[in-house]
């Protein structure tokens, strides 16, 4: 990693900063993260650096999802993680198993960036889909207090997707988020539990990228540094919700997220 430049630090820095946020409370930022650790390495290594970029990630998402589960330690439904964890858990193996494939030559990377940029603008895509869906039923199923029918075949489809998602681009946040908003959880228990299944998840998921080779000392090195961002931002995004305008955040996270994902598949 002695080629990354000073300009490259800022701006994993920065983008360890949004995913701690991310986890803390305002979701679907950390999928610009994912484009801007791709695009940087992209930018210091080479088309090398775009798988690398993955690996580089997983620390620092364990950091802050660590720093997320301690907030909202009282807010979890284990029930929702039980349901999603096996089908997740599948879902990272098979994502094992393309990240491989992805791998073996420039013009194969090249292919894993286009399927990157391509998650990224799927999982926004979803985002909204579940605001929309949250907007239209989600209140409706809080006063009743109902489950979906059809929720468990509900949840083994998610679960599935989410983890070949998670494994080749750390961009999964969206298919659980929509999963959990469909079953009408309140807030806090929303977050708490996503917080704690992506815990879960990328501890997994640790052994399969020392295997991809993707998790090494030089990216231990770099994630290391990227922990006090991020546990920093997962820290303070409980108090930065109360005093911003989500709405308004929200719409720009998601407008770069589009713009990383367009300029990842061209």
């Amino acid at each position: 990693m002695e080629l990354l430049t000073s300009t490259h630090w800022i701006f994993l820095a920065i983008g360890a900063l949004i995913m701690g946020m991310s986890k803390g409370g305002l979701p679907g930022a950390g999928n610009l993260t994912v484009a801007i650790y791709a695009l940087v390495l992209e930018d210091a290594l080479g088309p090398v650096g775009v798988p690398l970029s993955v690996g580089l990630l997983l620390p620092i998402l364990i950091s802050a999802d660590l720093t997320a589960t301690l907030v909202y330690r009282k807010h979890t439904d284990w029930k929702f993680i039980i349901r999603l964890l096996p089908c997740f858990i599948v879902g990272t193996l098979l994502g094992w198993w393309l990240f491989d494939y992805f791998q073996e030559g420039d013009h194969r990377i090249r292919q894993l960036k286009y399927v990157i940029g391509g998650i990224l603008l799927s999982m926004t895509a979803l985002h909204f889909l579940s605001k929309f869906y949250k907007k239209k039923s989600g209140r409706k199923r809080i006063e009743k207090n109902l489950v979906p029918k059809g929720s468990v075949v509900f949840g083994l489809s998610f679960g599935l997707l989410g983890g070949v998602a998670t494994m080749l681009a750390n961009a999964a946040g969206p298919v659980a988020q929509l999963y959990l908003i469909a079953m009408a959880l309140p807030k806090y228990v929303f977050i708490g539990t996503s917080a704690w299944l992506f815990l879960i998840v990328n501890l997994i998921k640790i052994p399969f990228m020392i295997d991809l080779e993707i998790i090494n000392l030089d990216s231990i090195s770099v994630s290391c540094w990227m922990f006090i961002p991020a546990i920093f931002g997962a820290a303070i995004a409980p108090m930065i919700v109360k005093y911003i305008n989500q709405n308004l955040f929200e719409r720009l996270i998601w407008f770069f997220i589009v713009l990383a994902g367009i300029r990842m598949l061209f």
